[in-house]
């Protein structure tokens, strides 16, 4: 046996995570990390002091596979006040590893090998490993700049007799796009006409801008029973460390997420399941300010890039910002993340990453700005120290 063939052939399809491997790289480079979708500052200290305080109760041993009750619970308040989506803690949830570990078990417990799954592009680098882990042909739908509107013929177009899901993902990453409700009328639409299951990620939800509004998918009609929808507490919570997800379905669907989410990782760990339930009851003001600041760190953010030369596409939700760089550069655009982060630069990901013809991304990057303030200036005097500014 040659080494060639110890992989599968489904793992070589797909390569490591580069948004992951840009943050080892800033790393190694010293640099400011704009890259990795994590925050560089500090949990709720009421949530982590729920934590502590489970852990000394010795809850170290496994939870309800399929989420603690307490969890549940708070997980079908919080989805019913907010998302608008009706919620049964007991036959709906199921708490994942990671809303990541969630898009993961939904494909594999609602997907077949030789089903189509429409994807909007560019997308998050996980959904196209996902499909082909489920055994799925991902069909592209576009998002084009500078608004990352689709065409509503290309979305109809799409769909086909083996259309299996579509995945939604609002608010968007990597473009900051806030689906509207009219956008997901139309998504609705051929959903219902071609009798397809909606995958929604919603992990934003709470993170928007300009007063957009979040909508829920689950919430038109003839979709609350042919949706999944996905959120967690790692975004709005300041947590991607605890991985803690969680997925809502009608029961049928439910259970058979719940059966692969068992076998792929048994149960999220215990006592943060509790405090993650705290922190799900937080009041309107924790929500308020959420958005607040981290719309003042957007409009530092963009202030430095647009200074520098960078087109910006404005993000309506989320916390990242897409850019053109071709004004600045020839290279492409892993040439150009790996320039700008070389001897403590600024870590960005190359726009390639969220496109399946890395073609289509080659003059994008995209920038993260969930960090502190300070994390911020001094990337944007990094940015202006190598890239100059413009008038």
């Amino acid at each position: 046996m040659s080494r060639a063939s110890y992989s599968s052939a489904k793992a070589a399809r797909f390569k490591e995570s580069v948004i992951r491997e840009m943050s080892r790289v800033c790393a190694r480079e010293g640099g400011v990390n704009l890259a990795q979708g994590f925050p560089d500052f500090p949990a709720p200290a009421p949530m982590k002091q729920a934590a502590c305080d489970a852990i000394r109760a010795d809850e170290n041993q496994y939870a309800v596979t399929w989420g603690a009750p307490v969890l549940r619970r708070a997980i079908a308040a919080r989805t019913g006040a907010y998302n608008r989506v009706p919620t049964d803690a007991d036959s709906d949830v199921t708490v994942c590893c990671g809303a990541t570990e969630a898009m993961i078990a939904a494909m594999l417990a609602v997907l077949d090998p030789g089903d189509e799954v429409i994807v909007f592009e560019p997308f998050y680098e996980n959904y196209g490993p996902d499909c082909i882990l489920a055994g799925a042909t991902p069909r592209l739908v576009k998002l084009r700049a500078p608004n990352w509107d689709f065409d509503p013929d290309e979305l109809r177009a799409a769909f086909g007799p083996r259309t299996r899901a579509i995945v939604v993902n609002t608010p968007h990453n990597p473009t900051g796009k806030v689906f509207t409700r009219a956008e997901l009328e139309c998504i609705a639409a051929e959903c219902l006409r071609h009798d397809v299951l909606a995958i929604t990620d919603e992990i934003y939800e709470y993170i928007l801008y300009d007063g957009c509004e979040h909508v829920s998918l689950a919430t038109l009609p003839g979709m609350l029973e042919r949706t999944i929808t996905i959120s967690g507490l790692s975004k709005t919570w300041s947590a991607t460390g605890w991985r803690i997800g969680w997925c809502i379905a009608p029961a049928p669907i439910t259970a058979a997420i719940r059966k692969v989410h068992d076998f792929l990782t048994v149960g999220a760990p215990a006592p943060l399941q509790r405090a993650a339930a705290s922190a799900l009851e937080f009041g309107p003001e924790y929500f308020e300010r959420l958005a607040s600041d981290y719309r003042a760190r957007r409009d530092l953010l963009n202030s430095t890039l647009r200074a520098v030369g960078l087109r910006t596409f404005e993000p309506r939700g989320a916390y990242y910002t897409m850019c053109d760089f071709s004004q600045l550069s020839a290279l492409d655009d892993v040439a150009f993340a790996l320039e700008l982060v070389r001897d403590g630069g600024v870590a960005a990901v190359p726009g390639s990453s969220f496109f399946l013809d890395a073609h289509d991304g080659r003059s994008l990057i995209r920038f993260c700005f969930a960090k502190q303030t300070a994390t911020l200036e001094r990337a944007a005097q990094v940015l202006s120290q190598r890239l100059g500014t413009r008038p």
